[in-house]
């Protein structure tokens, strides 16, 4: 059975983030099948990992990235994106899990605030001989914007991120009508 994506990715991606005392109101939300040898999944999952999970990697696949600069301070690593308009996002990891990494937005041109997300590559449970590319975010409309603003700019650059990536695969991106016609 396939739940929804938005379901899926709330229900696992966002658990450790139930006992914070304020929930973020909105979800957003996308992921990528991609088809590997059944035979080397773990293989080709932290291959897939190498090439697009890296706490900078985000720089060589997201189209509005720029650059990223990551910096220690003190125990904690933040990352900086340079937007190609010049904007500047502070982000903060915090947590990683195998092919799995949390992390939080510190300052931002974002409409947004409260902010965690998660970007993970994990095999999928319905079909051995897939992965997925998941990347889920809760977070509130920043003070004075609408949550429709909110919601449309981080589908937006969840969209395109994906996007870069289904393009880079090619096809190994599993695609789901051509796969219900098998």
């Amino acid at each position: 059975m396939r739940l929804p994506v938005a379901a899926l990715m709330l229900s696992t991606t966002f658990l450790p983030l139930a006992g914070s005392a304020e929930a973020a109101s909105l979800a957003s939300g996308k992921k990528l099948e991609v088809h590997v040898d059944e035979a080397k999944v773990d293989v080709e999952k932290k291959a897939l990992w190498a090439q697009f999970g890296g706490w900078c990697a985000i720089a060589e696949w997201h189209p509005v990235i720029k650059s990223c600069e990551a910096t220690k301070e003190g125990d904690a690593e933040f990352r900086t994106l340079t937007l190609q308009d010049g904007g500047k996002i502070k982000e903060k990891l915090l947590g990683t899990n195998g092919e799995s990494y949390r992390y939080a937005i510190i300052k931002s041109p974002l409409p947004v605030k409260n902010y965690e997300a998660q970007f993970s590559i994990t095999p999928d449970d319905d079909d051995l001989d897939e992965v997925n590319i998941v990347w889920a975010a809760t977070y509130d409309a920043a003070d004075g914007k609408e949550d429709s603003e909110a919601r449309k700019t981080i589908d937006g650059i969840f969209r395109d991120g994906i996007s870069s990536i289904k393009s880079k695969l090619g096809d190994k991106v599993v695609d789901r009508k051509k796969k219900k016609d098998d």
